[in-house]
């Protein structure tokens, strides 16, 4: 009776491992295999560096590569949303 208790977990410990392995394997197989020469950022990547401005309605600091410009006055305006620069837009014209 033990022996066969042992038998399972000892099956389920070996198949526990065997998936961890095989998990690590796939996930460095297909990293390597999107790592090809790609000078093109795709549409949801925000850029790791570059300048950060500050958002003159709510205060925030987002990057300028990313940002929403708005000119205003002459001067450009760099808003982290829509609604951040609506309001500013709005806060202006009253």
């Amino acid at each position: 009776m033990f022996r066969v208790i042992f038998e399972l977990l000892l099956t389920i410990v070996v198949i526990t491992l065997l998936r961890g392995v095989l998990g690590i394997i796939s996930k460095a197989v297909s990293g390597q295999a999107n790592r090809g020469p790609s000078t093109q950022r795709s549409a949801n990547q925000v850029p790791l560096s570059g300048e950060l401005k500050k958002d003159p309605n709510c205060g925030t600091y987002i990057s300028a590569a990313t940002s929403l410009k708005e000119k205003v006055g002459g001067q450009t305006l760099h808003f982290c949303s829509k609604e951040c620069r609506d309001k500013y837009v709005a806060s202006l014209a009253r």
